[in-house]
């Protein structure tokens, strides 16, 4: 448990597994959404929704790269190996 753990936390961190770009895009809509809808009487259903779609694609991703052992889509496993 404690080596899936120390991976995930690699691969969060790891400046190769999101561009800079896409980063900032997905800090700034965040933002943005929070700014203009909490209070929007279905704020926390909008929270709930977005996170089951974040954890839905994360493991998802994790699933079909074997724990972020191999590359899929726009994982390559070459630039965010363990080191």
């Amino acid at each position: 448990m404690n080596k899936i753990l120390h991976r995930e936390i690699e691969v969060a961190f790891s400046k190769h597994s999101q561009p800079l770009w896409f980063r900032i895009t997905k800090w700034i809509l965040i933002i943005m959404g929070i700014y203009f809808f909490h209070d929007n009487e279905f704020f926390w259903w909008f929270i709930v929704f977005f996170t089951v779609i974040a954890f839905t694609v994360h493991f998802l991703w994790r699933y079909k790269t074997k724990g972020w052992t191999q590359s899929w889509i726009g994982w390559e496993y070459e630039k965010n190996k363990p080191k």
